[in-house]
């Protein structure tokens, strides 16, 4: 099916629903670099007043990628909920969008709609919305998942804290992961990159990480974000909380990180048998990110926001506890500066929300990116504005592993204060309870005789 526009006498023709979404898509440097951003402001102009009167019925008819060729694209089609669909199914994006900005579309409306919804519906109906129509809509959803705590109710911003370091050094980590618990991070997760993917290294991560959570009884969950395969051939002999995995798009993408919808269910089975939570079992963890399935050569011509948001399909069928876009990661040639990262982030952010997915967003940047602090700042108050699940904390927003730059433990505690946001109810309690927070979520001084800073790696690994 074709589409078309006419501007001024010019009418702009757009091939087919793939072709359509690329084109309406706001200004990024990777759909430039694929060849697939539209090549005037006019015919970007013309692609989205084209996508707006799209009926919705559309998007369970043409594919962007044909239904035998894409396990993505089957899992979309197969798990749509068409109760759900129903009350909104004669609706254009158009109207969809009208839609989700009235006082009709609250949190209950939006829970119940979000299993109708395909990921090129919500990719659609983003194209069309100013960055405060991503940030009121995505306010509006409340997506709660639950572990040792629980994370997403309104009101609420937790932190996974991230202790990388570029040797895996136990102390190392021990001294981060100190500091952050007592800025007040962590709730989320206490997570780590590992510099290494083997077995036994991981395992000593997670035997570090479980017996400081015991000593100090704290209420969050622990990871290594090793590859999922790691995870499953060593979770029946060490203390796996939570399976972490990259995932994308497209089936040809996630086949270059080494994964399959198979291969996620059995994990995800594996870790639901260790019954390891306490309020809950959502025990996955997904990080995404526009660009991925692009970088890999595996977009089958699609733009990277519309790959992106079909990431989300992926997560949904897993119930995840956590889910996280690291939007500026990787680099430039995606999203090449602070005005583009911003715009992603409120994308990806409202969209998975839409979808039902407990989403947070590493605030982040590369150095050779034409993005800065203060880029970050603007977008981690917008993101506390729009109810962001949880952000990063990693010592000084500065990865020493990873080298990118990211948020800080003090920033979280700025965009606490600013909007009034809490933790984790659990871990805010204990926080409490360890003379760390007062009952007003103000930080307190630490005495040299603090519980935690007699806590050693070395002592306990």
């Amino acid at each position: 099916m074709s589409y078309q526009h006419t501007i001024q006498h010019r009418t702009y023709r757009f091939d087919n629903l793939r072709m359509l979404l690329a084109r309406a898509t706001p200004f990024r440097s990777g759909d430039a670099l694929a060849g697939l951003a539209a090549d005037s402001y006019e015919e970007r102009v013309a692609a989205q007043l084209a996508l707006a009167d799209v009926p919705l019925k559309i998007f369970l008819e043409e594919t962007v990628i044909p239904y035998e060729k894409d396990e993505v694209t089957r899992l979309i089609l197969d798990t749509h909920n068409k109760t759900a669909f129903a009350p909104i199914s004669h609706f254009t994006v158009g109207e969809l969008r009208d839609w989700l900005l009235s006082d009709a579309a609250d949190t209950a409306a939006l829970q119940a709609l979000s299993p109708g919804l395909t990921p090129e519906m919500v990719a659609a109906v983003s194209k069309l919305m100013r960055n405060q129509d991503l940030i009121s809509v995505a306010d509006k959803c409340e997506v709660v998942t639950r572990f040792r705590n629980t994370i997403g109710l309104k009101g609420h911003l937790s932190v996974r804290l991230q202790p990388n370091h570029n040797t895996d050094d136990p102390r190392g980590i021990a001294a981060s992961i100190i500091d952050g618990l007592l800025y007040g991070s962590g709730d989320a997760v206490i997570g780590i990159n590992p510099a290494t993917d083997s077995p036994q290294a991981v395992v000593t991560l997670l035997q570090m990480l479980d017996n400081l959570r015991l000593q100090f009884d704290i209420p969050t969950q622990s990871c290594v974000l090793c590859h999922v395969t790691t995870a499953m051939q060593i979770m029946h002999h060490a203390p796996v909380d939570l399976v972490f995995q990259s995932i994308a798009g497209t089936e040809q993408a996630n086949r270059s990180f080494g994964i399959d919808l198979a291969l996620l269910k059995e994990a995800h089975e594996g870790a639901l048998s260790l019954r390891r939570g306490t309020v809950g079992q959502n025990v996955m963890y997904f990080e995404t990110g526009q660009g991925s399935a692009l970088s890999a050569n595996a977009h089958s011509g699609i733009d990277q926001q519309t790959c992106e948001v079909r990431a989300y399909a992926v997560a949904r069928q897993f119930a995840p506890l956590l889910v996280n876009t690291v939007v500026g990661f990787i680099g430039p040639e995606y999203l090449f500066d602070g005005k583009q990262i911003i715009r992603a982030a409120l994308e990806d952010h409202c969209c998975g929300k839409l979808l039902g997915l407990p989403m947070g967003v590493d605030i982040c940047y590369t150095n050779h990116a034409e993005a800065d602090q203060d880029d970050m700042d603007n977008l981690l108050t917008l993101l506390g504005v729009a109810g962001c699940n949880f952000i990063m904390g990693v010592p000084g927003a500065d990865d020493i592993m990873l080298n990118y730059q990211s948020t800080s433990f003090h920033d979280a505690l700025y965009v606490r204060k600013v909007l009034g946001l809490h933790a984790a109810p659990e871990f805010e309690q204990w926080l409490q309870q360890q003379g760390i927070m007062d009952h007003t979520g103000a930080i307190l001084p630490v005495s040299n005789a603090h519980r935690l800073l007699g806590y050693s790696a070395t002592a306990n690994r």
